[in-house]
């Protein structure tokens, strides 16, 4: 981990959504202050940053962490930094109020490497060519951003870190590498090996996945499906599957133990209430609340 400690880690998705309503990068500079603060940001909450992808109102990071409360704080300190940033640029105040965060964990392999292959693929809505693309991970996996000369960002002084990375953190024991326009070389804080790994070290097995993305199937499975209330027809339809997925069991015979874990993992991955989940679960209003560890009376989105 960043801080020295050896943990065991899973892996997330986590997404910053601007929506319609903002624009989170205006301009080149704003998109690699996304980069190093997404960089920085994970050093300050001890996670790893296995990829990335930075467009015009969103950005997407795949991220290890030893919880979804590692992956969550992570997400909340992104979006702070970033819109310390944005509100000291611009001089606005109060815009990424909007903003939505969402750490979504992924539980099977197949969510795994769809996930780190539908990351870059989101360079296509700025109009780029994945392989191209400046503010993304992916030049950096497989051993694709090596050059010369790269300047190490434990050398900067105070002063540079601060104009250059956009903190005052001490830095002096990280890593990372700037290129000659000065940009985090992405292999030198993502931990590329994780994604060669999950491809069998096949670059090849890579690109295939990429190409062959339902990239509006990924959009809803890992972005739309945490924001989107479902009826409660939809949202039983969903909760099986997962059922069926964990335990090769309907949701109506799973033991209360099995149930209370679901219940904590749909509170998370999807837009729900407590009477919705006390329906669909088959337990008490009260009980579930006391699960979530929220007010009966208070307990409306979760």
């Amino acid at each position: 981990m960043p801080d020295g400690t050896v943990l065991y880690l899973a892996p997330f998705h986590l997404s910053m959504e601007g929506m319609e309503t903002v624009v989170l990068c205006r301009d080149e500079e704003d998109y690699d202050a996304m980069v190093k603060i997404i960089c920085v940001s994970a050093k300050r909450k001890n996670v790893i940053v296995v990829i990335y992808a930075v467009v015009s109102n969103h950005c997407h990071v795949a991220l290890l962490a030893a919880s979804q409360e590692d992956a969550e704080a992570y997400g909340v300190e992104l979006k702070r930094m970033y819109s310390m940033w944005f509100s000291r640029k611009y001089g606005q105040k109060g815009l990424m109020r909007g903003v939505d965060i969402k750490a979504l964990p992924l539980e099977t392999n197949w969510h795994v490497r769809n996930s780190l292959a539908y990351i870059p693929r989101n360079a296509l809505d700025n109009g780029c060519n994945v392989q191209e693309y400046q503010w993304s991970g992916f030049r950096g996996m497989f051993g694709g951003d090596k050059e010369e000369g790269a300047i190490p960002v434990k050398s900067l002084s105070k002063w540079d870190r601060r104009e250059i990375m956009h903190t005052g953190d001490d830095l002096r024991d990280v890593p990372w590498l700037l290129d000659r326009n000065w940009s985090l070389v992405p292999s030198s804080f993502c931990d590329c090996s994780y994604l060669e790994q999950a491809f069998e070290g096949d670059q090849a097995f890579y690109m295939k996945v990429l190409g062959g993305l339902n990239t509006a199937e990924m959009k809803h499975n890992l972005v739309d499906v945490c924001r989107l209330m479902r009826t409660d027809v939809e949202f039983f339809k969903s909760v099986q599957d997962i059922s069926l997925r964990w335990y090769q069991t309907n949701l109506s015979d799973l033991s209360e133990e099995k149930k209370i874990r679901l219940v904590v993992y749909v509170s998370r991955m999807m837009k729900t209430t407590v009477p919705q989940m006390s329906r669909v679960f088959g337990i008490s209003r009260e009980r579930v609340s006391e699960i979530l560890g929220v007010q009966p009376l208070l307990a409306g989105k979760v």
